[in-house]
């Protein structure tokens, strides 16, 4: 079985790693095409470095761009490889324009193909992510859903055959990384349960966004750790020495860093999930999640862009203790392939 996998940055990386370690295990061949949206070190080989991906085959160096420019750039590309490498099934993640990008080419062909962390919704319409997962998930012809309410939702777009639950990769990513700690919070010279870890990565997010954040940071006591996405090192507001802004880090830091974090502020669907897997409270810098259940269970708060709630959440620290079983077992790769391999 030959499988084509479309990928384009940091939170596709993780969930390949995955896919591609079971399907080598299982004597496939797993070809990695690369889009390049991430493109600089921090952003894209740290990953390949740290968890063992093989080289890409192909990286299409679409960079920086608007939307229409990388979606476009990307989606010429994937055809012409997918006509030369004639592949059983093109798999795609998550939702970058890597993902639609890949979707599309796949569906125009007529290869098979499939979306991993299919069924996910926000009902945020500014988010250009939306429509990436909304269009791959109807373009697709299997759908493998992170969680139950996931594939809940397909069903009410009236997509039930084809819809899967194996769980979640992201969690068999933690699983199968996380065997110890990194030197991280020795460099940092910080405590473990003792900072804040803060991320925000999304183009919707504004200056006035990040200048209402950074107002509640300057009202609590703990320090923040700041793995500061290139996009925004123009934006950032005047702060104090409590803010320690830093270089984005790879996959092996990040868990470090949830890890051992008293509480995670974020915009991120990862950091969201990671915070979960790890018992660490979450406050979600958004208007909406598509994790309603990380919600549910009292172990996250969707908070947006509000000073006042930001700091009064940090400050009560009222999070349930529990933890249901939300994204599976651990085992979602395994799941996938073996269902790809009898498909």
């Amino acid at each position: 079985m030959k499988i084509v996998h479309v990928v384009g940055g940091r939170p596709q990386f993780i969930k390949v790693s995955m896919v591609d370690r079971e399907l080598r295990r299982k004597g496939h061949e797993s070809i990695i095409l690369h889009t390049g949206q991430h493109y600089n070190y921090r952003m894209s080989q740290v990953f390949f470095d740290e968890m063992d991906i093989p080289e890409t085959k192909i990286n299409l160096e679409v960079g920086s761009g608007s939307h229409a420019e990388q979606t476009g750039k990307a989606l010429i590309g994937i055809e012409q490889f997918l006509i030369q490498e004639e592949p059983d099934w093109v798999l795609v993640y998550g939702d970058m324009n890597a993902t639609l990008s890949g979707a599309l080419a796949a569906c125009k062909l007529q290869i098979r193909s499939a979306h991993v962390e299919a069924g996910l919704r926000s009902y945020n319409r500014q988010m250009p992510e939306e429509f990436n997962r909304i269009v791959a998930d109807h373009c697709v012809d299997i759908r493998f859903c992170p969680t139950e309410t996931a594939q809940n939702n397909l069903a009410k777009e009236g997509i039930t055959p084809g819809a899967y639950l194996p769980g979640d990769v992201m969690l068999d990513a933690v699983m199968y990384f996380n065997d110890g700690q990194t030197d991280i919070l020795e460099k940092l010279e910080i405590n473990p349960c003792t900072y804040l870890l803060m991320t925000v990565h999304r183009p919707t997010i504004t200056k006035n966004d990040l200048e209402k954040v950074f107002l509640a940071l300057k009202e609590l006591d703990e320090t923040v750790i700041f793995p500061c996405h290139p996009r925004f090192r123009s934006m950032l507001p005047a702060h104090s020495n409590k803010v320690r802004v830093i270089q984005p880090v790879g996959y092996l830091d990040m868990l470090t860093l949830e890890k051992y974090a008293k509480m995670s502020l974020t915009d991120s669907s990862g950091v969201q999930r990671e915070s979960y897997y790890f018992g660490i409270p979450c406050l979600t810098l958004r208007t909406e999640t598509e994790l309603i259940e990380t919600v549910i269970a009292g172990r996250n708060e969707v908070v947006g862009i509000d000073t006042e709630k930001i700091v009064r959440i940090v400050r009560s620290g009222v999070f349930s203790t529990s933890k249901p079983n939300i994204f599976g077992d651990g085992n979602a790769a395994k799941y996938i392939v073996r269902h790809l391999e009898y498909a």
